[in-house]
């Protein structure tokens, strides 16, 4: 097994009320996924990118593909790599506990904790995917990811990459909250599957990198929703 390169998708379109009004890169997104692509041009090359199904994972690989320029890498998708439902898992929330969706980033900084709370005490309808099946599909995706030879590039969610590092660091729900809020958009991450005495555990190596975004001319672009 061996290490992965994870980032998050560009800028949303923030302030939706839904999936399917947020699942889109503003333009801002465009460009931060371009320039993450043209970083990565002087950096030892990537052999494969595999992005989640989701509008807003595809669009980011495609603009780092653009950056990128050269002979075309292989892109790939998984939908193991696919955000939570933040939506569904509000609703569920304000259906049992009256806790209406944020409509300030004040209030949706409050509202994570509370989310992910009411998400791991397994408070949430069947039809929405449990906190449990969540954390399995995304670190086995990981670790399938970790096999592929070559160098890979996944392109997941703020909520994916808190996770993983949750897992990786041992963290519980309330400092996972503060990861979730503080990933941003086209930041780089690093996992590494290490097994001693027969078994696997994730380790992170990399966490919340902007090299395309930390220059005095793009301070202003660097965003985390």
């Amino acid at each position: 097994m061996g290490e992965v390169t994870i980032t998050r998708h560009g800028q949303a379109n923030s302030g939706a009320k839904s999936e399917l009004e947020y699942d889109k890169l503003s333009e801002l997104g465009h460009v931060q996924a371009r320039w993450l692509g043209e970083y990565l041009q002087d950096a030892q090359p990537y052999t494969h990118i595999i992005s989640g199904s989701l509008r807003r994972q595809r669009e980011t690989a495609e603009g780092i593909l653009a950056g990128l320029g050269g002979p075309a890498i292989p892109h790939t998708t998984d939908a193991r790599l696919n955000e939570l439902d933040y939506f569904a898992l509000s609703d569920s929330l304000t259906d049992m506990h009256g806790v209406p969706f944020p409509d300030s980033a004040e209030t949706f900084a409050a509202h994570v904790p509370q989310i992910l709370s009411h998400w791991a005490a397994e408070e949430t309808p069947p039809h929405v995917e449990s906190y449990a099946g969540f954390r399995t599909r995304i670190f086995d995706a990981v670790r399938d990811a970790s096999l592929i030879e070559g160098r890979v590039l996944l392109v997941s969610s703020t909520g994916v990459i808190a996770s993983l590092t949750a897992l990786a660091l041992g963290l519980e729900t309330t400092q996972k909250a503060k990861m979730f809020l503080n990933v941003a958009h086209t930041s780089l991450h690093g996992f590494d599957y290490r097994t001693m005495n027969g078994a696997s555990d994730l380790h992170l190596t990399m966490y919340g990198s902007t090299p395309h975004l930390d220059r005095a001319d793009r301070t202003d672009k660097k965003t985390m929703v």
